[in-house]
């Protein structure tokens, strides 16, 4: 039997007196890549901030393998999930190591020397991330997608089990957006991550993940593998165009174009 990673009951969640999350259920085993798919405004934000316990539902039910979310104290939590928010512009004069180094806080005491424990993790995050030749680099210097990296970088360095990411290519070039979603799909399948991320691309969620599910008006309205999503007629009713799908050689799943864009 799968280990149950997160399981979510009934959630409710209002912001400024607008109900965002609405009676929403989702349970997720170790070891799924799971893509967040929906149009703007859906809730994609604040299911996972409810997820990775930076809001609190108003009603509802959570547990974090097996035990509810509130029982965990900050640093056991930490050592259970990582979180990866979206892309902002604050600079930041740490330099890349430095900065993969803040992911191992959940084992550290403040001030102490670096074990060998977490140097390991930290080169073994570097790697993954392809960050080993930046490693000295100020953040201020990097770009976007370089920058992505580095985040990514820390939340594997503190090697929780469960990685969560809000729109982890929004605003990257194709080339860092198949660099990301090639690093979530290695970490998912070779390192036994679990992968919880929103993306607003269909073509990477439905090419690097195992299942899918889509935000509408804060329900879930779609839950199943990428090959089940792929439908013209299940596109439409998320998304609310037609859409048609493109059958290329190259892709063992077709791409979604909505009929407007293409």
């Amino acid at each position: 039997m799968k280990t149950v990673a997160i399981q979510a009951q009934n959630l409710a969640l209002s912001l400024g007196g607008t109900a965002i999350l609405k009676d929403l259920s989702l349970t997720i085993h170790q070891g799924e890549h799971l893509s967040i798919l929906g149009p703007n405004g859906a809730g994609k934000t604040s299911l996972i901030k409810c997820l990775a316990g930076l809001y609190t539902p108003q009603s509802g039910s959570q547990t974090l393998f097996g035990k509810p979310f509130s029982s965990y104290r900050s640093r056991q939590c930490a050592r259970l999930q990582s979180y990866v928010p979206q892309a902002s512009g604050q600079e930041m004069t740490l330099s890349v190591e430095e900065f993969v180094e803040l992911g191992r806080y959940p084992y550290r005491s403040p001030f102490t020397p670096l074990t060998s424990d977490d140097k390991s993790a930290i080169e073994e995050a570097l790697e993954h991330t392809e960050l080993t030749a930046l490693r000295q680099r100020s953040l201020a210097t990097l770009s976007g997608g370089e920058k992505q990296m580095v985040f990514i970088a820390a939340a594997l360095a503190q090697k929780a089990p469960l990685l969560l990411l809000d729109e982890p290519a929004a605003f990257l070039d194709y080339r860092h957006q198949e660099q990301v979603a090639r690093i979530l799909k290695t970490a998912a399948e070779k390192l036994n991550y679990t992968i919880i991320a929103i993306h607003h691309d269909i073509r990477l969620a439905t090419q690097h993940s195992n299942r899918v599910i889509a935000l509408k008006s804060g329900k879930i309205v779609f839950d199943g593998t990428p090959e089940e999503l792929l439908n013209p007629q299940i596109l439409q009713s998320i998304y609310d165009v037609p859409f048609r799908l493109l059958h290329d050689s190259d892709t063992s799943l077709p791409l979604a174009f909505a009929e407007e864009m293409a």
